[in-house]
């Protein structure tokens, strides 16, 4: 181990999530009491990096954070190849290093999701030493089993269905709720199951409102005249999923520019009616079925509040080994949650790809055994 005193970088990226503040601590604790690590904090993300906006931590600033939501260094979404400067997206990583080196930093840490561990590895690309944590409520961060913030979303989701429940079942009524996850269902499979949601879509099965309504009519033959749909954001009907893939291979196989045009407007005017998935299916299945149908958006209210106990433990377990790893040089790492246990796996195998719920899923498994309809017709 090198024990001379290092200089270490952390800043938190992308949106906030609960944990972020148990991570800082347990980095910066870990940083003070076990390591001789000084621990500098930037602001606002990669744009408090590119300004210089810092805070040197010490045993105060760390103190009475451990249950706060959100981050106490705030938060932005800028990407450092691509940021927004006088009115112009430019590529500031040369000025970012400069802030690196003037601070005589021996590494930063990004707690962020995936597009925080891109971001972070362009700027490894760059020269930099680099350490990530991994946090998002989506889960959806490829190589590591789970990622900070998701136990408390997961939670405030199940609460939330729990409590849409009474009206559903007070009014007779058929209750969407949309649940946070643009391109995996972890959140909405999680709470679906756990909330006893009556069908769970995610974007990993295209569903059909045919067999969803079936499924609904089904509870009502049998007595049970309301249902819970829990749907992901991302969900996808088969048909428009459909419609996507033709799309993108037109799109793929155009011979000029003309044609490749054509493709990518017919693209993003099928991606801006998506937005309002949620809402049409409601209505449809009110069509379908004769039921009344209501929607509600959780939105981010999943991402906000007291972190739950197990973020708090994972969020101090993940910022304590990565004070380890930095004390020890190891560099250019993700901390990854395996198993039972904590290890680095390189950055490198984790940006540009993303970790999506397997089809065979032991979650997806129990869905199906206890009768929930995942909209694709299986059983």
């Amino acid at each position: 181990m090198d024990n001379m005193t290092k200089n270490v970088g952390v800043l938190t990226a992308g949106g906030d999530t609960p944990g972020l503040n148990a991570a800082l601590r347990g980095l910066g604790k870990s940083a003070m009491y076990k390591y001789d690590l000084q621990l500098i904090g930037f602001y606002d993300g990669f744009r408090g990096l590119l300004h210089d906006r810092n805070i040197l931590f010490d045993d105060s600033s760390l103190s009475g954070i451990l249950t706060v939501g959100g981050t106490i260094l705030g938060t932005s979404r800028d990407k450092p190849e691509k940021m927004e400067v006088g009115g112009k997206k430019q590529d500031m990583r040369d000025a970012m290093v400069d802030t690196y080196q003037k601070h005589h930093l021996d590494v930063l840490v990004c707690m962020g999701g995936g597009g925080t561990h891109k971001n972070a590895y362009s700027l490894m690309e760059k020269g930099l030493n680099i350490v990530t944590i991994p946090k998002t409520i989506d889960n959806d961060i490829y190589n590591t089993d789970v990622t900070l913030g998701f136990d408390t979303a997961l939670g405030i989701a199940t609460e939330a269905i729990d409590r849409l429940h009474s009206t559903a079942h007070s009014h007779h009524r058929i209750v969407v709720v949309e649940i946070m996850g643009h391109n995996a269902g972890w959140l909405a499979l999680g709470a679906g199951v756990a909330g006893g949601a009556d069908v769970i879509l995610i974007p990993e099965i295209p569903y059909d409102e045919e067999y969803i309504a079936e499924a609904i009519l089904e509870r009502s033959r049998s007595g049970k005249h309301f249902s819970i749909v829990a749907i992901s954001e991302g969900a996808v009907s088969k048909k428009d999923k459909k419609r996507e893939e033709e799309l993108l291979h037109d799109k793929e196989s155009a011979k000029d520019k003309d044609e490749k045009k054509k493709a990518k407007k017919k693209l993003k005017a099928l991606y801006a009616e998506q937005v309002n998935r949620s809402q049409n299916l409601s209505q449809t299945l009110e069509n379908l079925t004769g039921l009344e149908s209501r929607m509600t958006i959780l939105g981010y209210v999943q991402r906000g509040g007291t972190p739950s106990a197990r973020d708090r433990l994972l969020g101090s377990m993940l910022g304590g080994y990565a004070a380890d790893i930095i004390a020890d040089g190891n560099y250019g790492n993700m901390v990854s949650v395996k198993g039972q246990g904590i290890q680095p796996v390189p950055l490198k195998s984790v940006v540009n790809q993303r970790k999506t719920v397997p089809v065979d899923h032991l979650w997806i498994d129990t869905a199906r055994r206890v009768g929930t309809c995942l909209g694709d017709g299986t059983i």
